[in-house]
């Protein structure tokens, strides 16, 4: 009806402890979403599908991250199609691609503004290890990004984008209490104003996030764009697996879903999520 021809995916449940806890519905939301929504594309010949991925598909300890693999690998399937389609049955390409990057700051259920509350109530932070780090962007730079990748895809990359250093996120604490005009308080400081509270690592959780799984990243034409290929699951391997996991969803049987999900994830470290 309206004729679209751009669609950016970003829809997904991405709160890793609540995803840990209720996978059953997660893994339906996340990757049948972005199944409906490639079929929609292809029935409709839209003209170039961008979905927004996560440092947290690659090599994922987490049911979050391993829904947004399979979600890549969803859209790279649809891509080979398209490519062999329009290659041998002269119909028009359609483009899919995908960008990931790590945290926004300030996105629903980013931990600085959690941070600062507990910061403005007196403390204690609370934080899950010490030696935990975070690569993180604004919500207009993440946009931008997004939106220029669109622009240079060709379908079946994955985007990388540039995202500096990775930050320590003790450290990062320590800058927004003396930022607040308060002091850290720890052993060395007894009289200092805040605490931080270390909780330990949630379930699923790593102590430091990575953009690319096992391919080489490539310069674009944009200083803070790189281009990459990952390897990827055809079509006709990867429907009977989709369907099998729909299935198992419907029966609620969380051992076979989470069985097929680390046969189509085979990187997907699912012990913790058993």
């Amino acid at each position: 009806k309206e004729k679209v021809d751009i669609i950016f995916h970003a829809a997904a449940y991405k709160h890793v402890p609540l995803v840990e806890i209720n996978p059953l519905n997660s893994i339906e939301n996340n990757v049948f979403s972005t199944l409906e929504i490639c079929k929609a594309a292809k029935n409709n010949n839209v003209k170039k599908v961008i979905m927004v991925s996560s440092d947290k598909a690659v090599r994922p300890t987490n049911i979050m991250g391993a829904t947004k693999r399979l979600s890549e690998i969803i859209v790279q399937a649809f891509e080979s199609e398209s490519n062999k389609k329009s290659t041998f049955e002269n119909k028009s390409k359609i483009c899919f691609s995908m960008v990931r990057f790590g945290n926004v700051l300030s996105s629903s259920g980013s931990a600085v503004p959690l941070f600062i509350k507990q910061i403005s109530s007196g403390g204690p932070v609370t934080l899950t290890h010490e030696k935990i780090r975070r690569y993180f962007m604004t919500i207009k730079e993440a946009a931008q990004l997004v939106i220029q990748s669109a622009s240079m895809a060709k379908g079946g990359e994955v985007f990388l984008l540039d995202m500096g250093k990775a930050v320590n996120i003790k450290d990062l604490v320590i800058k927004l209490i003396n930022l607040s005009g308060l002091k850290l308080k720890d052993k060395e400081n007894p009289d200092g104003d805040i605490e931080i509270k270390i909780t330990g690592l949630r379930p699923g959780e790593k102590l430091y996030e990575e953009l690319l799984i096992n391919a080489k990243a490539q310069k674009t034409d944009h200083p803070l764009i790189y281009r990459a290929n990952e390897n990827f699951v055809e079509m006709q391997d990867l429907l009977p697996k989709l369907k099998e996991l729909r299935n198992s969803i419907k029966d609620r049987d969380k051992k076979n879903s989470f069985k097929v999900l680390s046969e189509l994830v085979n990187e997907w470290g699912q012990s913790s999520s058993i």
